[in-house]
């Protein structure tokens, strides 16, 4: 698996641990959106794509988020021990959607996205510099049908 593109977008708020959000494609054939770039208290790491997990309500079986304390459908109150606890503890609130699933292929990953949004972060200093776009498709649909 080679990586054959990485597109970086700044985060404008600078107080934020938030840095950025990437796309990466795989072998000129595979896109995964919605990587975030964050700076934490060991320095940039990469946060693959996930969604906020959830559960339903015992009353009326309406959606709700594991920390919503009422049910958006009913109104009836929620359990605060509904999340399940990884294995220091924490409460599991959300769920990888992509991931690497061993050490190296995260640490070749993480590598080459922090190289690309250090790229970016200097292109960002330069007079006219453009952002880059993470919504355009990469791919005309009809090409593929």
């Amino acid at each position: 698996m080679q990586i054959t593109e990485v597109r970086v977008k700044l985060v404008a708020n600078k107080d934020d641990r938030l840095k950025a959000f990437c796309s990466m494609t795989l072998d000129d054939d595979f896109v995964v959106r919605d990587i975030k770039i964050i700076e934490g208290t060991g320095g940039l790491f990469v946060a693959m794509p996930s969604r906020k997990m959830s559960d339903h309500c015992d009353r009326c079986g309406g959606k709700n988020h594991l920390r919503a304390k009422y049910c958006n459908n009913c109104g009836s109150t929620l359990s605060d021990s509904r999340a399940k606890q990884d294995v220091k503890g924490r409460m599991k609130l959300h769920a990888d959607i992509a991931h690497p699933i061993n050490a190296i292929c995260r640490k070749n990953i993480q590598d080459r996205i922090v190289v690309a949004f250090h790229e970016e972060v200097e292109k960002s200093k330069q007079p006219g510099y453009k952002p880059v776009e993470l919504d355009v498709p990469d791919y005309d649909v009809d090409d593929h049908l």
